[in-house]
């Protein structure tokens, strides 16, 4: 089929046949097809859509673009989890070696933070030593042996979504439910995972702002999961203010640790606990939900879920000693607070600004090749709901030399809206979505 005639008949309205999507995605894959007519059909996507099964064709045929990881030779159902990232969401780090302690087998595959902050490879990797790039076969060798790993995704799983992504980058062909829907499932398809659970953000802090728009994209999610044969479920959780108190690769990593240790956020625990629960159910270990939360509870009150994930660091190259010093984790500098200007509660807590600030530090990346700076970041003194004194610390910022620190400090406290009485405590959990 001729490239000109797919796109025509996408700018048309027209659902693409197997066929089309198929010399799509492989025109791609190879270069075969220029990226001005990869451009023009991916914004004849985001303007006309596709439909539910166009999607599903799409992500298949990104999967068949690079290899698929096999994981049969492991025992069991093997439960993948994604999440579609938020401002503090270092739920994997933990989630990971909590199932991995109730006895369920997490491969994991991630990418590295374009925004706000780090993603979940930046974050680990402020663990000195930690290795992320682990081959196939060290991948599944990790995974034998502790039951959990978490590392970077190779050249040839899903390459189609490498290049598509880097186009939807630069033509402001982001926003599409199935261009997303089919970028996240090819790759946790490939991963290999019987079972899936995903955290689909929903609020400030996160690409989807809206219930509506977090629906759409997880029902597309589930869908796709279960018309490949893989059990899916989502939870779409909120994020208006950061998840947990710390913002930043190294300062996450900490928070982890003190929540293996039981000791860490409530609302950071609560998604861990809820997550882990449908992972437990979805590969059997547990017979309710009720018996599942019991059991993950205990992973984190025993310290299974602590030493499950020092074996994890260890097997990857990491100092393992951090979990139980974690001062061999980089630490900046420099120490600046942000004071309240006035006395009351706190209202609200942007989560996007504070991810900008702590960007302008240097814990994120605007451009994919730019350093991270893995001491960098914000940790937070307050939440929504708290009394502050006027002068007393909203956050501090952790900084070193060289960073726009007035202009971070400026972000950071319009982050934060002070009033006189306390804002209503929505629910952290906003919906379950299952086939």
């Amino acid at each position: 089929m001729r490239a000109v005639d797919i796109i025509r008949a996408k700018r048309d309205g027209l659902p693409l046949s197997r066929e089309a999507i198929d010399t799509f995605v492989r025109g791609v894959s190879t270069g075969a097809w220029p990226d001005y007519q990869t451009a023009a059909l991916l914004m004849a996507i985001v303007l006309r859509g596709m439909t539910a099964d166009e999607t599903v064709l799409l992500t298949r045929a990104m999967v068949a673009s690079g290899d698929r990881v096999d994981l049969s030779g492991l025992p069991g159902i093997k439960v993948g989890k994604h999440s579609t990232g938020g401002v503090g969401d270092k739920v994997s780090i933990v989630l990971a070696p909590v199932a991995a302690a109730c006895g369920v087998i997490v491969p994991k595959m991630s990418g590295r933070g374009l925004g706000h902050t780090g993603g979940t490879l930046d974050k680990l990797e402020s663990i000195p030593g930690f290795r992320t790039a682990l081959s196939i076969e060290e991948f599944l060798a990790a995974l034998a042996e502790n039951g959990c790993a978490i590392i970077g995704q190779t050249a040839n799983i899903v390459p189609a979504d490498k290049a598509l992504y880097a186009l939807r980058d630069v033509t402001a062909t982001i926003d599409s439910i199935p261009l997303i829907a089919a970028s996240i499932m090819s790759k946790k398809l490939a991963e290999g995972s019987d079972a899936l659970v995903l955290d689909v953000k929903c609020g400030r802090g996160a690409f989807m702002k809206t219930l509506e728009e977090a629906t759409a994209l997880a029902r597309s999610l589930v869908a796709i999961g279960t018309s490949a044969g893989v059990r899916t479920e989502a939870l779409i959780t909120r994020m208006d203010a950061p998840l947990g108190r710390a913002v930043g690769n190294a300062l996450e990593v900490r928070e982890c640790v003190e929540t293996l240790r039981g000791r860490g956020p409530a609302a950071l625990t609560e998604i861990v606990v809820r997550l882990a629960t449908h992972m437990l159910r979805l590969a059997g270990e547990a017979a309710t939900e009720d018996e599942a939360a019991a059991r993950v509870r205990h992973a984190l009150a025993s310290g299974a879920a602590l030493a499950r994930f020092g074996r994890m660091v260890a097997r990857q190259g990491g100092d393992a000693r951090l979990v139980d010093d974690e001062r061999v984790l980089p630490q900046a500098r420099g120490r600046t607070p942000v004071p309240a200007p006035r006395s009351g509660v706190v209202v609200a807590l942007d989560a996007e600004r504070v991810g900008r600030a702590s960007m302008l530090l240097g814990a994120g990346r605007e451009r994919a090749d730019a350093p991270i700076d893995h001491a960098a970041g914000i940790v937070l003194e307050v939440a929504p709901g708290d009394e502050v004194r006027a002068g007393a610390p909203l956050m501090v910022l952790h900084h070193n030399d060289a960073r726009p620190i007035d202009e971070a400090g400026r972000l950071a406290a319009a982050a934060v809206t002070i009033g006189d009485h306390a804002p209503p405590s929505p629910p952290l959990i906003l919906d379950w979505i299952r086939a």
